[in-house]
C-alpha cells in the first residue's frame, strides 16, 4: 500500500454532500423522532413527563444526524468530535429505563439518517414503535393498579418525620421516589410528592392511616390510577 492509501484509511475518501442531502437527512430524522415522541407521550403511564425531555429526543436525533454527516468515514474527525463530546457532562438523571430506550432510539434514527440509510431508519422506527404500542396495550408485566401518587406536608428538617416516613414507605411499598418538593407556610413546611408502588393494593388505606396516625404529616393523600384515598 502506498502513502495515499494509508492516508485514505485514516482521513477517509472524499464524499460529495449536497445541501439537498443534508436538508433531507435532517428533516427525515426530525419526522421520525417526532413519531417516537408522539408514541412516548401516548404510552407514558406516569403522572407527568418532562417537556424538555420530549424536545431532547427530537433535537438529539437531528444533532446526531448532523454529526454523522460531518464525520463521514473520516477517522480523524470522529476522534475530534469524540474528544469534544467527552468534555460535556450530562448529569440529567432518567428515572425510567424506558425513557433511556426512547432517547437511544431517536439517536439511532439520527445515525441511520446521517449514514445515508433511510430504509434502516424508517423500518426501525415503524417496528420499534409497534413494539412499544403492543407492550402498552398488552397486560404483559403490568402492575398499574399498584402504582399511585402520595402527597403530604412535613415540617422542614424534621429528622424524626424523615425516619418515620422511610419506615412507612419501606413497609408498604415495593418502590418509591420523590417527584417533587414545594415550600409551604413560608418555608416552615414542605409539600412532598412521591410516586409509589404498593406491595399489595389493600395497603392503600393503611399507608395513609399510618401517616396520619403518626401526627408528623399534614393532609396525607394517596391517588391511585383508578382509586383516590383521602383520610
Amino acid at each position: 500500500m502506498n502513502a495515499n492509501e494509508y492516508l485514505s484509511m485514516f482521513f477517509g475518501d472524499a464524499q460529495t454532500i449536497t445541501p439537498l442531502f443534508v436538508a433531507g437527512a435532517m428533516v427525515l430524522s426530525f419526522l421520525l423522532s417526532m413519531i417516537f415522541a408522539i408514541v412516548y407521550q401516548y404510552t407514558f403511564r406516569g403522572f407527568t413527563y418532562s417537556r424538555s425531555y420530549i424536545h431532547s429526543m427530537v433535537l438529539g436525533s437531528m444533532v446526531t444526524c448532523m454529526l454523522i454527516m460531518a464525520v463521514g468515514n473520516n477517522l480523524a474527525r470522529g476522534m475530534g468530535i469524540l474528544g469534544t463530546l467527552a468534555i460535556i457532562r450530562f448529569r440529567t438523571p432518567l428515572r425510567d429505563p424506558r425513557d433511556s430506550m426512547f432517547l437511544f432510539s431517536c439517536l439511532g434514527v439520527g445515525i441511520a439518517c446521517g449514514c445515508r440509510m433511510p430504509l434502516v431508519a424508517v423500518t426501525g422506527t415503524v417496528l420499534i414503535n409497534i413494539a412499544a404500542l403492543l407492550l402498552h396495550w398488552l397486560p404483559f408485566a403490568s402492575r398499574r393498579d399498584y402504582e399511585g401518587l402520595l402527597r403530604f406536608g412535613m415540617k422542614t428538617g424534621d429528622k424524626e418525620a424523615e425516619a418515620k416516613l422511610q419506615s412507612i414507605l419501606t413497609q408498604y411499598c415495593a418502590s418509591f421516589y420523590v417527584l417533587g418538593v414545594r415550600d409551604a407556610v413560608q418555608g416552615e413546611m414542605a409539600e412532598f410528592s412521591y410516586q409509589i408502588r404498593l406491595l399489595d393494593p389493600s395497603y392503600q388505606r393503611d399507608i395513609v392511616k399510618d401517616l396520619k396516625k403518626s401526627g408528623l404529616f399534614v393532609d396525607p393523600l394517596l391517588i391511585l390510577q383508578r382509586n383516590t384515598v383521602e383520610l
